[in-house]
């Protein structure tokens, strides 16, 4: 697993390019994370919860995808929360790989970046996705990626430990 991944410039000062560099960031962290890893490793759990890696790598495709594509833009998505199972469980299922899950991260990041190029942070996600259209309150642009931000700083460091627990290697 890569020690040190450069997080992003310290001279950004443009809001949305430093939120982008930082979700950039943490896709490569995550990707550091699973890197080196057995299919074996990355689908049995070490916790009591019950969760795996590969679950939560699933996870946090399915939640950039729910912000962005069916949250921010109010697209139709197949199945937004497709990372759920039975009893509300992260799931993977058998046919699907690391690397279809890793494209698909990074695949979703693209997605994020065009989304973002050019629109203000300010702009209120649109109504029928997500959000529907009955007065209540739809969250910024800048509101999304803050909290997508989150979410994966929050699971990288989740990842960390697991890591940690099954094969002794740590990082950042």
């Amino acid at each position: 697993m890569t020690s040190s991944l450069p997080e992003p410039d310290q001279r950004l000062s443009d809001p949305s390019e430093l939120l982008l560099d930082y979700l950039d960031y943490y896709r490569s962290v995550v990707n550091a994370k699973i890197e080196g890893m057995s299919d074996a490793e990355l689908r049995v759990s070490r916790l009591p919860s019950g969760w795996t890696l590969l679950e939560l790598l699933k996870h946090l495709v399915h939640m950039e995808q729910r912000w962005l594509r069916w949250g921010f833009r109010a697209e139709q998505v197949s199945a937004p929360w497709g990372d759920r199972g039975q009893a509300d469980r992260w799931c993977v299922g058998p046919e699907e790989t690391t690397a279809g899950l890793l494209a698909a991260l990074h695949a979703g990041g693209e997605y994020t970046r065009a989304v973002v190029s050019g629109t203000p942070l300010s702009t209120v996600a649109a109504a029928g996705g997500r959000f529907p259209d009955d007065g209540t309150t739809r969250p910024t642009l800048g509101w999304i990626l803050f909290h997508v931000l989150q979410e994966y700083a929050r699971h990288a460091g989740h990842l960390d430990i697991v890591r940690e627990l099954t094969d002794g290697v740590t990082g950042d």
